[in-house]
């Protein structure tokens, strides 16, 4: 599958899968994740995380932020992993509310992947605030990597439509 990285530009003609989930303090999953994902050309993975984030340029917060945020609003497939990372994650749970609710609201939570780590410490409150919204995607969120790629994998052919 191709990758486009922040801040590469987003031109393609498949399906985006945005990555979402930590990367501050977080292991590197989204390698493993593209890894998972690689043989698939159905479509395209958006991976915010860069190899070599420039810390010392004032600039580069605001561009990564930018790319992320546009890259969120237009992807086709929503997916979010929380890690078991020493980090909270703030800013996921803040893109995970904001983007269940959103999609929710279009009626669109077929297209929206959920993936929790065991021992991520905040793991009670997703599957909690996930089963409010809809119980039916509380239950297919995954505690692994590689069934929350098998889970993007359905979502991206359209296998999520009789699940929702």
């Amino acid at each position: 599958m191709k990758v486009i990285t922040a801040p590469e530009e987003i031109k393609v003609d498949k399906p985006t899968i945005f990555l979402a989930g930590g990367i501050t303090d977080c292991p590197e999953w989204q390698d493993e994740m593209i890894e998972l994902l690689k043989d698939n050309d159905d479509g395209v993975l958006l991976n915010p995380r860069r190899k070599n984030f420039p810390i010392d340029d004032p600039n580069a917060a605001e561009e990564q932020i930018t790319w992320e945020f546009h890259a969120l609003n237009n992807c086709d497939i929503f997916s979010m992993w929380f890690s078991a990372g020493s980090s909270d994650q703030p800013i996921c749970m803040l893109e995970y509310g904001r983007h269940v609710a959103i999609r929710d609201l279009k009626g669109d939570l077929k297209n929206v992947v959920i993936g929790v780590e065991p021992g991520y410490r905040r793991e009670q409150d997703v599957h909690i605030q996930t089963e409010l919204v809809n119980k039916d995607l509380a239950k297919k969120i995954s505690d692994n990597l590689e069934d929350h790629a098998k889970n993007i994998l359905k979502a991206l052919k359209g296998g999520w439509d009789s699940l929702l």
